[in-house]
């Protein structure tokens, strides 16, 4: 897979397009980890960081928990960042979190930082969708979202606009949500769609319309739309999953199965994420199949762990390559 030789620590006092702005590692405290704080607008940063003289293997999170950089020991690191308001869930499940751009770096601390305002062309990856692919702001939950940006470089931003208990009902109906999010929209950006574990009482039929109109909602503004099927959940007969597992709802509804009957059908790209997902639960079985989702910790086997969310923000990935919407020079060179 894709790995990030990226780490990032930044200070903007004053932000033009493409201008440097002053950097202060002052405004970074603490020892393993270091924790750094700024003040700055929402948007898209580029970030560039110089590490001390003896580079140790170093991880970096911004925000709520989205991890930036995988462990790395390289000296000069780059990455792009989106800050946002609510800084986590953009449903507000989460709270507002903390204004401005928020940084965790364990490893070596930076002697060195760098920020600018990315252009206005920066090319973004929007993730739409619910508890399983949202910025979890609170340990051990973690969505596969927030696990995708270490497998970025510089130049791509991923701007995960979903929350917790979303359905494909709830996106289009509230502002916070589809309302926010279809402003930012212009030519060149990627929307990655997954919606069912909450849709538990929506029709096929409901189903259906409801991603046929987000996908041609995307469409009007010029973005590429790309529907995602859930991921499954950790339920088995047996040695496989059930119905449960594989995200048939309240109705008997297989809503994987409408959404790629609606990707056909509108000739839209598809991750089918819930078949490889399965491959994956499957082939490790009930037992080992545990360390993917909260199963010990919090009882839960529908929600990923941060080991689960890095396997399954992996298969994400892999899919998303093999589709040629996003340029190489934007991918992390093969771990």
């Amino acid at each position: 897979m894709w790995r990030l030789g990226v780490a990032g620590v930044l200070l903007v006092t004053q932000l033009m397009p493409g201008t440097p702005a002053a950097a202060q590692v002052d405004h970074c405290t603490g020892q393993g980890p270091v924790t750094c704080s700024y003040d700055v607008p929402p948007g898209d940063y580029d970030v560039t960081v110089v590490l001390g003289n003896k580079p140790e293997p170093t991880e970096v999170l911004a925000e709520a928990r989205r991890l930036m950089v995988s462990s790395t020991s390289e000296h000069v690191l780059h990455f792009t960042v989106n800050v946002r308001d609510p800084e986590g869930q953009q449903n507000g499940f989460g709270g507002p979190g903390t204004p401005g751009l928020q940084l965790t770096i364990t490893g070596s601390a930076p002697a060195n930082v760098v920020v600018t305002q990315s252009p206005s062309s920066t090319r973004r990856l929007f993730l739409a969708g619910d508890s399983t692919v949202t910025d979890q702001e609170t340990a051990p939950y973690t969505g596969w979202g927030q696990r995708l940006p270490r497998l970025f470089g510089h130049g791509l931003s991923v701007v995960n606009h979903s929350g917790s208990g979303e359905s494909s009902v709830s996106f289009l109906a509230k502002p916070e949500l589809w309302g926010a999010l279809e402003p930012q929209l212009r030519p060149g950006d990627v929307v990655l769609v997954q919606f069912g574990h909450n849709d538990k009482q929506t029709t096929a039929e409901q189903f259906r319309a409801n991603l046929t109109e987000i996908v041609n909602n995307i469409r009007a503004t010029g973005a590429t739309p790309v529907l995602v099927t859930p991921i499954v959940r950790r339920w088995f007969t047996g040695a496989k999953l059930n119905s449960t597992g594989l995200i048939v709802n309240g109705l008997g509804v297989d809503l994987p199965l409408e959404m790629r009957t609606v990707a056909a059908a509108e000739n839209v790209a598809l991750i089918d994420l819930t078949a490889r997902t399965q491959a994956v639960v499957e082939a490790l079985g009930p037992e080992a199949a545990k360390a993917l989702y909260l199963t010990r910790e919090k009882r839960d086997d529908t929600h990923t762990s941060e080991y689960g969310a890095t396997v399954y923000s992996d298969l994400v990935a892999t899919a998303l390559h093999d589709l040629n919407l996003i340029d190489n020079r934007y991918w992390n060179p093969a771990e």
